[in-house]
């Protein structure tokens, strides 16, 4: 079957904002707010029909852009003038395309858009990020399919021979058609660099009923995969790591952790050093033994000017904010790079591009090196994070960075209107409890079979009305 040809006919932007129960600090800012965007898409198919689809992203500071003289609100201007960007290039190309066509269309000159507007790589593609996303949501409802049932059967069109020459001889979809989602992903468990790790060192507890220390997240949620934030400074960050082994080597079972530097290191010799006395340290014995990954532990600048691959050799070394544009992924391989990170803030097609990376890579050297993981900017329950979920559970990835059901009190901030929504439409993602919707984890795992509903993983809408509608940069 042919992909279906569209006409982006309106985008409306809207804006909420979200507080946190727990300060989160990861690199060199620490959370406590933060407005949440959406948007709403709305398409025109050839034959007559259309609707509208849905999105939703974190306007988050000091991830896209780390730069100390920017302020929070320069941040949050800078994601909305990608948004404004995006929205103005989808609204302005009468063409009708597949879903995948349109941001094939406008990849590059976006690209360069954000470049005369001061946008780095990373911000020039938030605002295309959340508008395919719910331009593909809006054509999995019109047809009255689930998210995978669509990729699988490439109704998008997805063609990275459109952008890639590397991709000229992909069977692209034969690599969606044999794509299985599962019915369950196991939560990873992040590790901020002031989060309180037994009840003895927790200065401020919040007393809500809800886990505050990692003591408490392990006995309440059951989990096994942690991820740990890096500070960037060698005698302190094997201290803090101690201090984290301590608790995690009490598991009985198995764990498994990822290190995130978070660009927190300067240099490669800085991260080697680390892992030097991360290996000589006594206490860190089984936690090194237990790391899966090192995740984008050198700053941007200069993740990517020297070769990584006697570290890489040890534990692999994987890039997140290096991967700002398509041709990051293949760059960071030369230089030792075994893996990326799949973030919808990034863009799910650039995450599907990568998977299939991954995989004509390693059947090439008939090996299982080169990877994706999942990881997560904070997204909020509902929308965000069920997107996020079904883009990587159907890439096969089987453990997810979690922290938003964490840092924040679940759907409190929503109406119950809207809470009961999205409980009773995915019973087995959510619960109540302690007065509010929230993630539900069991055993480390989060139950996701009923994403595989119509549309792009979400059978609940959000209270529009309840919302602001965002006011975008000239």
């Amino acid at each position: 079957m042919s992909p279906p040809l569209l006409r982006v006919a309106e985008i409306e932007l809207y804006e909420r904002d979200v507080r946190l129960r727990l300060p989160f600090r990861f690199g060199v800012v620490t959370l406590t707010e933060s407005p949440q965007a959406f948007a709403r898409v709305r398409i025109e198919l050839e034959d007559g029909r259309g609707g509208w689809g849905m999105a939703a992203e974190l306007l988050a500071p000091k991830w896209f852009d780390k730069n100390l003289t920017l302020s929070n609100e320069d941040n949050y201007a800078q994601l909305r003038l990608a948004l404004r960007l995006a929205r103005d290039a989808y609204l302005g190309d009468a063409a009708r395309r597949s879903a995948f066509g349109h941001y094939a269309a406008h990849y590059r000159s976006l690209m360069g858009a954000g470049a005369r507007h001061a946008l780095n790589p990373l911000l020039a593609g938030y605002g295309a990020a959340l508008l395919d996303r719910a331009l593909l949501d809006a054509l999995c409802r019109t047809l009255g399919v689930s998210f995978y049932e669509a990729v699988r059967a490439n109704l998008p069109g997805i063609d990275p021979a459109m952008l890639l020459p590397e991709f000229t001889d992909f069977g692209m979809d034969a690599f969606l058609g044999a794509l299985k989602p599962a019915a369950s992903i196991a939560a990873r468990h992040t590790v901020g660099l002031v989060d309180a790790l037994t009840d003895a060192d927790a200065h401020a507890l919040v007393r809500d009923g809800l886990p505050e220390t990692l003591e408490q997240v392990i006995a309440a949620y059951g989990q096994r995969y942690f991820k740990l934030k890096v500070g960037g400074k060698v005698s302190e960050d094997i201290e803090r790591l101690a201090a984290i082994a301590a608790v995690l080597d009490r598991i009985p079972e198995a764990y498994f952790v990822s290190l995130d530097g978070n660009e927190q290191y300067e240099s490669f010799e800085g991260v080697a050093e680390l892992w030097s006395r991360m290996l000589a340290e006594p206490r860190l014995q089984r936690m090194a033994a237990s790391i899966l990954f090192i995740e984008q532990p050198i700053n941007r600048a200069y993740a990517l000017a020297k070769d990584v691959s006697s570290l890489s050799r040890c534990k692999p070394v994987i890039i997140d904010e290096s991967d700002a544009d398509l041709d990051a992924f293949p760059r960071a391989r030369a230089l030792g790079y075994a893996g990326v990170s799949s973030k919808t803030c990034k863009g799910l097609y650039k995450s599907m591009i990568n998977a299939a990376r991954c995989a004509r890579w390693n059947a090439e050297q008939q090996s299982t090196h080169y990877f994706m993981s999942a990881e997560d900017l904070t997204l909020q329950a509902g929308i965000a994070l069920q997107q996020d979920l079904a883009l990587v559970n159907l890439l096969g990835i089987s453990h997810v960075e979690r922290n938003g059901h964490h840092y924040v009190n679940g759907m409190a901030g929503l109406s119950e209107d809207e809470q009961a929504a999205f409980l009773g439409a995915h019973s087995d993602l959510y619960e109540r409890s302690h007065g509010a919707v929230r993630v539900r984890i069991r055993g480390g795992q989060m139950d996701i079979a009923s994403l595989a509903c119509r549309g792009y993983a979400a059978a609940a809408e959000p209270q529009w009305a309840s919302m602001r509608t965002m006011v975008l940069p000239n």
